[in-house]
């Protein structure tokens, strides 16, 4: 395996593992949902550099993993993947925090982003290592 697309790997299991370690906390959720963002984020430019494809300075899921498409179909759901998108910060300033419409996210939807992420995880690797 490439060690650039190593990297990237590694850096999106670090967000998964912030998301784990703090989902618990109520008062987190956005920023439970930021590292599953992240992480996918993260897993997606891994597969599209194991594909040998240019990085992307893009955040937006839906246009990385409908590149990601062109070259695989890894059968994921983007009705989910929408909603996690909508959760990126493009400021870290407040008035300016990239959360979902309807505002912070519960932590309910904070544990779907964790798993869905997780499922990305799995998915990206085995696309990767096969």
């Amino acid at each position: 395996m490439k060690k650039q697309v190593n990297d990237w790997l590694l850096l999106a299991g670090k967000d998964i593992k912030v998301a784990s370690l703090i989902i618990e906390q109520q008062e987190l959720t956005s920023s439970v949902a930021f590292h599953c963002q992240q992480a996918i984020e993260k897993y997606f430019k891994a597969f599209l550099l194991n594909s040998d494809k240019s990085l992307l300075k893009v955040h937006d899921l839906l246009k990385l993993y409908g590149i990601i498409k062109e070259i695989k179909d890894l059968e994921i759901d983007e009705d989910i993947l929408s909603i996690i998108n909508e959760t990126y910060i493009e400021s870290r300033y407040p008035g300016e925090l990239g959360l979902l419409s309807d505002g912070m996210p519960s932590a309910k939807q904070v544990k779907m982003f964790l798993e869905f992420a997780k499922e990305i995880e799995e998915k990206i690797k085995n696309a990767i290592n096969n």
